[in-house]
């Protein structure tokens, strides 16, 4: 078996697209987090939970309804976006200007409630979802074995990161976002719904945590806590990449994904707390992280 620095290439192309699969999904929930904190200035600990409830949702949708995957990914961002709306318009308006700590303790106290309600019904065993027949199997690309359904999920989150990343800096309507959470007595002075807007990009931006749960509910089981183990990591990455930078949430999420396999190889006992080193380095470096801005 040919290896590169005293590793098996397989071994470590394997460990690479695990690291970019891990990265795809802090990319999805890590854009969702920039989203509301950058345009709504809410630090959103419900998540975790939101993307919890994604899972869930494809998992109901599939037992209670027979709707299959497909259907899902289209059902579940809309479900669980819609529930974020709730969210919004009852209680998170009420908290835009008031300190960020405010926002962060309701979304915390939101985020236990839910996943404390689910552990109840379910306990903390997972629920398994299966693969869809169109994403089985796999392909030899001679240097390592890739998993249809693993590429699916990599293709699929970074169009959809990228696709958000364009919408918000490069269209009109990501102009008025911005715009709008920056000066909205302006813009609202031009006929600008300023309120609904902001309604929306919450809702959005939930919406990208519950499409990441469907993608991965087949490959995770689907469990109440599933939220809760990423959501401090994706803290964290978004936290190197700079708060609130859309940009940098998708770059950091990708990289941190690779260092992470990459370690898992070099060095297995750092895979677990590398990201945390990383952030300890750049924070002591630039407070700001890579991407954001100094105030």
């Amino acid at each position: 078996m040919t290896e590169l620095l005293g590793i098996p290439v397989q071994a470590l192309f394997g460990q690479l697209l695990l690291g970019l699969i891990n990265g795809s999904f802090y990319a999805l929930l890590s854009l969702g987090l920039a989203i509301i904190f950058g345009l709504l200035n809410i630090i959103n600990f419900t998540h975790g939970a939101q993307y919890m409830l994604g899972a869930f949702v494809a998992w109901f949708a599939l037992q209670w309804l027979g709707l299959n995957y497909w259907v899902a990914l289209v059902i579940a961002p809309l479900v669980v976006g819609l529930v974020g709306i709730l969210l919004e318009y009852t209680m998170l308006r009420r908290l835009y200007k008031e300190d960020h700590l405010y926002g962060l303790l309701l979304t915390f106290g939101l985020a236990m409630m839910f996943e404390g309600s689910f552990v109840h019904w379910f306990g903390v065993s997972g629920q398994p979802y299966a693969t869809p027949e169109l994403l089985q199997g796999g392909l030899n690309l001679g240097f390592m074995y890739l998993p249809i359904y693993r590429a699916w999920i990599i293709i699929a989150s970074l169009a959809l990161c990228f696709g958000t990343w364009y919408l918000i800096e490069r269209t009109k309507l990501g102009s008025y976002l911005r715009a709008g959470t920056e000066n909205p007595q302006l813009m609202q002075a031009f006929g600008i719904n300023v309120p609904v807007l902001v309604t929306l990009t919450y809702g959005y931006g939930v919406a990208l945590a519950a499409f990441a749960g469907v993608l991965a509910a087949p490959i995770y089981q689907v469990s109440p806590v599933m939220g809760s183990n990423l959501l401090i990591i994706v803290f964290a990455i978004v936290v190197i990449g700079g708060m609130g930078s859309i940009m940098g949430a998708i770059l950091t999420s990708l990289a941190m994904g690779l260092i992470e396999g990459l370690t898992k190889v070099f060095y297995p006992e750092a895979s677990s707390t590398v990201i945390f080193l990383i952030m300890i380095i750049v924070l002591l470096a630039r407070p700001a992280g890579l991407f954001g801005k100094e105030t």
